[in-house]
């Protein structure tokens, strides 16, 4: 698929400057094979992981300081703040998905209603699920039934802006709209939307993204974004050294002094991970959200026409394949994961025509020629 046809379905000017910098950052990735597996786990451009080998080796040499750390991670906040269209200050920094919502869940008021998606991903419904001995009720919606249940009894809205399951996106607009009128927050897991899908985090009271898939990053990071107007509802379970309003002073302090922004709800970061994450963020950001949204949906829509399924709006795509099916997939050295009783295959930054094409000739047996 040439640049142009890829403009053409995802409306990016052929022009804009991402283009260019999306076909020179594919040359950073070496998969084996034909990987469409970043749903389940991103793969590293090369300048992550020569980022994290040099920081390996000055931890082996004995050369490594914490605070120099830090300057990673800050890397990291700030464009991942950029990719979301907030300032970093409103963006904190941990580990994993469910640390977070579990502050929003312990926040709720006794007896109250979450709504949420049947098949949802657990790191955003455990937590709540966890609250029913204060009388947290816990509703598990079709996606597409969930902004016409919203009503004055609803506490809040947990759900994924893409369902890990099967790619399916949630109807932010329906549902901001639905929320707004009876002032209902919403907690919006994007680990399956931010980096290749735009997000505008600061329409949502709450938003999580790990980091280890569509951002390419090690395990163990993870983003927290809070509507300032909102932070002061939620208690700092978690807090420790790292959110301080200056970690490196605060270390032994005997008074609780939080930092002013978001980052009071820091969690110590797993150092090396941050590493790994702030180059990956960088890469994303220098291509912007457009172009990867453009570039993804459009190789997976190249797939699905080769296949036979509509044409879809997800870089995701679930379809329903047999045991035979999996093993040609295995055979042809395509790398994709099963969800639900689906086949369940995912294009990103790392992906080309030539990966469409692969997939779909080892399901098929047919040849279709790549056009770069």
């Amino acid at each position: 698929m040439t640049k142009l046809e890829i403009h053409e379905i995802g409306r990016v000017p052929s022009q804009d400057p991402g283009w260019d910098r999306l076909a020179a950052a594919q040359g950073e990735f070496s998969a084996k094979g034909t990987y469409l597996n970043t749903a389940s786990l991103g793969l590293p451009p090369s300048r992550s992981l020569r980022a994290l080998q040099e920081a390996l080796e000055q931890w082996r040499c004995g050369t490594a300081s914490p605070p120099d750390y830090d300057v990673h991670l800050e890397s990291a906040r700030a464009s991942y703040a950029g990719l979301v269209g907030l300032q970093a200050s409103s963006v904190a920094v941990g580990s994993q998905v469910s640390v977070f919502a579990g502050l929003v869940a312990a926040s709720l008021p006794d007896g109250c209603e979450v709504l949420t998606v049947q098949g949802e991903f657990s790191s955003i419904v455990f937590p709540f699920l966890a609250q029913a001995n204060r009388g947290v009720t816990v509703r598990q919606l079709d996606l597409s039934d969930l902004a016409t249940a919203v009503s004055a009894r609803t506490a809040l809205v947990t759900v994924s802006a893409v369902q890990s399951a099967d790619g399916q996106l949630a109807d932010l607009d329906s549902l901001t709209q639905a929320c707004a009128a009876y002032d209902t927050p919403i907690l919006l897991d994007t680990t399956q939307a931010v980096g290749w899908l735009p997000i505008d985090a600061g329409r949502f009271a709450y938003t999580i993204c790990g980091g280890y898939k569509w951002l390419l990053a090690p395990r163990g990071t993870c983003f927290f974004t809070v509507q300032p107007e909102l932070a002061d509802r939620l208690t700092p379970h978690t807090a420790g050294w790292y959110a301080g309003a200056n970690p490196w002073a605060s270390i032994y302090s005997p008074v609780l002094s939080l930092a002013a922004d978001a980052s009071r709800f820091d969690v110590s970061p797993a150092w090396h991970s941050w590493v790994g994450q702030a180059p990956s963020l960088g890469l994303l950001a220098d291509i912007g959200p457009a172009v990867l949204h453009a570039h993804a949906v459009g190789l997976a829509n190249r797939f699905r026409g080769h296949v036979g399924l509509p044409e879809g709006d997800s870089a995701i795509v679930s379809m329903a394949a047999g045991a035979e099916a999996t093993e040609q997939l295995q055979r042809a050295e395509v790398i994709g994961s099963t969800r639900a009783g689906r086949l369940r295959l995912a294009f990103h930054l790392n992906n080309t025509a030539a990966d469409a094409d692969r997939a779909a000739e080892a399901l098929s047996g047919r040849y279709f020629p790549d056009s770069n």
